[in-house]
């Protein structure tokens, strides 16, 4: 038996690869591009390390060219939920006892596998799946997933090296177990690396999985699950069930050991699942852990003192980077009239020179929005504020879904600041702007606050360092994620742990131990070295006679 104690160093972030002209990485993901989009993949579920195919089939194609099927995925029904529990069950058995070490050793070889042998393959299906720029996959698919990885090895050394103290002649410990049960990880279309943590988290602190993955997302995650098979995953331990996800979780939550669930998504869809779950809360062995991150109406405020060209490159950046299809995407902005002259004609300039197009053209800074339901609802709204005397559309506002699903970068100015557009989550390429009187910046700050349900990500743009602190105080709980002079987008893992409470979800900060320490039962100890052999206290004891 290994008994040594073992403790894994704070790792550095993955370096992000360039894909400049001439460069090895250009050349290897346009070929991967070139190979993935050849054939069709067929796609099973996977349940207790069987592949399993059931003939109910859904197309996975390109959101830019949405002829072009890349693969098909089988659709589970309750029949193969629930051969994917006992599956389930039965891997927890052997997965909770395995050393910690031995766990963190599979995941590290994962993120190996991803850093040096499948990184371009996972890049290119999130491009041409997901509809991801070369650069957003980049940053997404290899090295976000990489650093969830590497630092949740280090983090789960923190997280077992903490133990109460100890009186003289008593020992006490704290054991993290893992739930009594499997976790429920349901993942999103927008972001490969969030797919690959709302299973590995969990996994990582010795419990078992069944994930539902988003429709959109399946071809990038069933490579992730093909990767985690490769690193040695046993049998049952991520159980993949790609399917409508009413008929999942339907199947799911009427479970007996259903433990917990680990959701990124829309609000509706995570009240919907919390509604379930409370629903049956007789059946289960154990109240279930919820955590989840949901939607964001996220805001970029500038003061007087801010500089227009930096305000208008992080609206352009924040808002239509990967379509705005970020649930942190700058949507809202709140601009002095003294600076908004400049920054609109910066934003104007900026977005001119924006092309949209298709994902292995690198030269196009956007690409499709993720399937037509997405681009009716972006285009439902620009269409709202072009008939609205509360709204005009100054930049953009267009939309073809002849080809691809592509939505112009669009910019909306609205002269009510309750407008439909900045109060609702659109998660599309739409930016709405309310310009406010230069001296009335504490007006603004409420309505920052209040004008949204969520509290996801937000910027305060200004100079004057007693605006960004009081400014700040004032937002304390309208951004689980707040930035000074910079976009409301891109927290990396390690950096800025990432999570929103309001309606924007439990802020577990995934990206830290905080997250992992929810996927723990954890269970106390105590050892009296020397018991007691009589029950009499001495404030017991009779006084002495003088």
């Amino acid at each position: 038996m290994n008994n040594s104690i073992f403790v894994f160093d704070y790792p550095a972030n993955e370096p992000v690869k360039t894909y400049s002209p001439g460069t090895p990485e250009r050349k290897e993901i346009q070929h991967q591009l070139s190979d993935l989009s050849k054939d069709v993949l067929e796609i099973p579920l996977v349940i207790g390390g069987r592949e399993v195919y059931t003939g109910n089939t859904e197309n996975v194609v390109m959101p830019h060219n949405h002829r072009h099927v890349l693969a098909r995925f089988h659709k589970a029904s309750q029949k193969e939920v629930k051969a994917a529990v006992e599956a389930a069950l039965k891997a927890h058995r052997e997965w909770e006892s395995v050393p910690w070490v031995e766990r963190v050793s599979l995941t590290l070889k994962v993120a190996e596998l991803i850093s040096k042998k499948y990184r371009y393959k996972l890049n290119a299906a999130t491009m041409l799946g997901q509809g991801k720029s070369v650069y957003q996959a980049e940053i997404d698919a290899a090295c976000e997933t990489i650093d969830f990885l590497r630092f949740n090895a280090h983090y789960i050394s923190d997280i077992y090296n903490e133990q109460p103290h100890s009186d003289p002649g008593i020992i006490n410990r704290l054991e993290y177990r893992p739930l009594e049960g499997f976790v429920f990880t349901v993942t999103p279309f927008n972001f490969t690396a969030i797919a690959s943590n709302l299973n590995m988290a969990p996994v990582l602190m010795g419990n078992v999985a069944l994930w539902k993955p988003a429709s959109t997302s399946v071809l990038s995650n069933y490579l992730l699950m093909q990767i985690y098979r490769e690193a040695g995953l046993p049998d049952g331990v991520i159980n993949f069930l790609p399917g409508q996800g009413s008929v999942i979780g339907n199947a799911v939550f009427d479970e007996r050991y259903f433990a917990g669930l680990h959701f990124t998504g829309s609000n509706a869809t995570f009240n919907k699942l919390w509604q379930s779950a409370s629903a049956n809360l007789s059946k289960y062995r154990s109240y279930p852990k919820i955590v989840g991150e949901t939607g964001g109406k996220d805001f970029v405020l500038a003061h007087a003192s801010a500089d227009a060209r930096e305000v208008a490159t992080a609206l352009v950046r924040g808002s239509f980077e990967y379509q705005g299809q970020k649930c942190s995407a700058s949507s809202r902005a709140y601009i002095p009239d003294n600076l908004w002259p400049e920054v609109k004609m910066q934003m104007q300039e900026m977005i001119a020179e924006i092309s949209v197009g298709d994902p292995a053209d690198f030269s196009n800074f956007m690409n499709a929005v993720i399937d037509e339901a997405s681009f009716d609802n972006c285009m439902n709204y620009i269409n709202k504020a072009k008939l609205s005397a509360d709204a005009e559309v100054v930049i953009g506002g267009t939309g073809d879904k002849t080809t691809g699903y592509f939505v112009q970068p669009t910019v909306i100015q609205v002269f009510n600041p309750h407008f439909v557009t900045m109060e609702e989550e659109i998660f599309g390429p739409v930016l709405s702007v309310f310009v406010y009187k230069e001296n009335e910046f504490d007006e603004a700050l409420k309505l920052v606050d209040e004008t949204s349900p969520y509290g996801l990500t937000g910027s305060i743009f200004a100079q004057d360092r007693y605006i960004l602190a009081n400014a700040s105080d004032y937002l304390k709980y309208a951004a689980g994620n707040l930035y000074f002079n910079d976009k409301p987008t891109g927290a990396v893992v390690g950096q800025q742990p990432f999570g929103g409470s309001r309606q924007s979800g439990t802020n577990d900060k995934s990206g830290s131990h905080l997250n992992l320490v929810r996927w723990t039962n954890p269970r106390t100890i105590k050892e009296n070295l020397l018991p007691p052999t009589d029950y009499r206290y001495p404030f017991m004891k009779p006084d002495k006679c003088h």
